[in-house]
């Protein structure tokens, strides 16, 4: 279904892009032909994502920003199409979250993770409107969220809380700017393995067996299902789709409460 050049011609903008599923998200679209741009506020990890499309043959552009701060996040946008001379999709994926009971969260590490999560997502759909707009080919956005967004995620509200409102301001934006040809969705991913989030949220914590378990399939996902996701909604494979909440979790949100 997929081919080499389902996105040749597209100019992709993906925060988080340095590594996880945002480095992952970036080689796929480079290798079906998309020009990609890396945005995170890591020079080095922005060096060595770089590195790393190099060695499969991808050129990419990487930015520093940080999508805490409008200025910041409207400023790669607008050089990228400066510089690549359009804007046709926005991966949102750009997060930050801890494990952390609710009585023992504090005001700063709450607003830190809202600032990352929901207002670096709105950030970014703002600053990218005018220049999808444009697109060629009609523009897409796309938000990495969970579905634990929708449950509530107990020891990880503050990013439980972020997600819904990712879900919601999407939703929103699907139906306002479909005049414009601007298709919006969101990705939900399960326990995605060799990421920084399991390692920190499950591993860490004593709860990988469990996590295993509360999902249909028993095991943990990959960053390709994810990033396959991704070049779906940004294709023209899903011309028709838009407010879609992809859910690639391996069953976890059927089984969640069950295990």
């Amino acid at each position: 279904m997929f081919t080499r050049d389902m996105l040749k011609g597209r100019v992709a903008f993906i925060t988080g892009g340095a590594g996880g599923i945002g480095l992952e998200i970036a080689s796929t679209y480079g290798r079906l032909g998309a020009s990609v741009v890396l945005a995170s506020r890591n020079q080095e990890r922005l060096d060595a994502a770089l590195a790393t499309l190099a060695a499969e043959g991808i050129s990419a552009m990487a930015l520093r920003t940080d999508v805490r701060y409008y200025d910041e996040v409207k400023s790669a946008i607008d050089t990228t199409v400066e510089r690549l001379g359009a804007l046709d999709i926005l991966v949102n994926n750009a997060a930050g979250n801890f494990y952390c009971p609710t009585a023992d969260l504090t005001p700063n590490g709450w607003r830190t993770v809202i600032d990352i999560d929901l207002n670096g997502t709105f950030y970014g759909c703002h600053a990218a409107y005018e220049h999808l707009k444009r697109s060629s080919f009609g523009g897409s956005i796309i938000s990495v969220i969970t579905m634990l967004g929708v449950s509530g995620w107990p020891g990880a509200a503050h990013a439980g809380a972020a997600k819904a409102g990712i879900l919601s301001l999407s939703r929103s934006l699907a139906v306002e700017w479909g005049p414009d040809n601007i298709r919006v969705n969101t990705i939900s991913p399960g326990p995605i393995g060799d990421t920084e989030g399991v390692r920190r949220l499950y591993q860490e914590t004593g709860r990988e067996e469990l996590e295993r378990k509360k999902t249909a399939l028993g095991r943990f996902g990959r960053k390709a299902d994810v990033a396959n996701a991704a070049a779906y909604l940004a294709s023209d494979l899903a011309s028709y789709v838009t407010g879609d909440n992809m859910i690639v979790d391996g069953g976890r949100w059927l089984k969640y409460v069950a295990a």
